[in-house]
């Protein structure tokens, strides 16, 4: 039996790695594609409106208990950090401040779009997979529907907004969660955690900075789970397979337009 030799494998890993970046840049051409079209028709405002409320019902109404219970426990675990250093310093003026800052900027937005991927995203890309697997989507296009603007536009307008809403009230209950937390173990009263918190060391950019940011993670994760769904192939396999896709592009696109959007506007 003889063994491939040392240049043989290097092709072969040659190959693996030009065929991933060739992958990755076929998906990323295809969702800069399905994305300007989509935004064409919204801008023309030429997409249902009974899909888009339908959408935003199941997409915003039916996920706030879990962005409820995030948010409580995000506020929460922003004090349980920073409780050994604010006790070291006897920092508690600054103990909102700290809360409001990392929640507004960072965590409220973050976290409340992965749990939203992971519930909205993934049945998104489920939903629209099987109607393409069942034809219903050849169907539309036989009825002279544009699939587009029947089913995309307004599931990528519900996802977007349901993001920049949730944000919202996730961001204050994260706050009202840090604050029980904040007397419940360092005996904080509510006033000084107020009062750290509208000292004016924060500031409506902190929340603008969070709203943002949900704008672009909702475009990713509405234009990955739609840009999977509509790529399924391989029948219900294949849709098992677009699920877990779109999950995971919709995460890494996330956390790199975390990074990106946070550089570029501080």
């Amino acid at each position: 039996m003889s063994l491939a030799s040392p240049h043989a494998a290097q092709e072969s890993l040659t190959f693996r790695i030009g065929k991933n970046l060739f992958d990755m840049s076929e998906v990323a051409g295809g969702m800069a594609v399905l994305l300007v079209r989509v935004l064409w028709r919204i801008a023309r405002a030429n997409f249902d409106w009974n899909e888009f409320k339908t959408n935003m019902y199941k997409m915003g109404v039916k996920s706030t208990p879990i962005v409820v219970v995030t948010a409580l426990f995000v506020g929460a675990i922003a004090v349980i950090q920073a409780a050994p250093m604010v006790q070291q310093y006897g920092a508690y003026g600054l103990l909102g401040w700290g809360a409001g800052f990392s929640v507004l900027r960072e965590l409220g937005p973050l976290l409340t779009a992965l749990m939203i991927s992971g519930r909205v995203g993934a049945n998104n890309t489920a939903e629209l997979g099987t109607m393409v697997v069942t034809e219903q989507i050849d169907a539309l296009r036989i009825l002279a529907i544009d699939p587009l603007g029947f089913l995309i536009a307004p599931r990528l307008l519900a996802i977007v907004l349901t993001l920049v809403i949730a944000n919202i009230y996730a961001d204050a209950l994260a706050l009202f969660g840090a604050a029980i937390a904040s007397k419940a173990m360092l005996g904080v009263e509510y006033g000084v955690f107020l009062n750290g918190l509208t000292s004016g060391l924060l500031n409506f950019g902190d929340v603008a900075h969070g709203l943002i940011k949900s704008a672009f993670f909702g475009l990713m994760m509405a234009i990955a789970s739609c840009y999977f769904g509509l790529a399924v192939k391989g029948g219900a396999p294949g849709v098992g397979r677009a699920v877990n896709a779109g999950v995971v592009a919709s995460a890494t696109g996330i956390f790199i337009l975390d990074y990106f959007v946070s550089f570029i506007i501080g």
